[in-house]
């Protein structure tokens, strides 16, 4: 049976790869491993590059930039 395309799975795998890179990658070059990301996915019209890598590059500078790590988090917690 397939499973609903709800994006949960999407999340599960962000966050499993923000772990990795933050016990993998040192702490400088998470930053520019983000900006580089958020640089290549601007040229997203071309085939391999895609608009994908601004998201996921935010999300690996917000590791090591503390107020977007903080706004990240605040984005990620339930609402009531």
């Amino acid at each position: 049976m397939p499973r609903p395309a709800t994006g949960t799975g999407l999340k599960r795998r962000l966050r499993r790869f923000q772990a990795w890179v933050r016990l993998h990658i040192p702490f400088g070059l998470r930053l520019a491993l983000g900006i580089l990301l958020m640089l290549l996915g601007l040229v997203g019209f071309l085939p391999i590059l895609g608009f994908w890598m601004i998201p996921l590059g935010i999300a690996i500078a917000a590791l090591d930039v503390r107020p977007l790590c903080r706004r990240w988090r605040e984005r990620r917690r339930p609402r009531d």
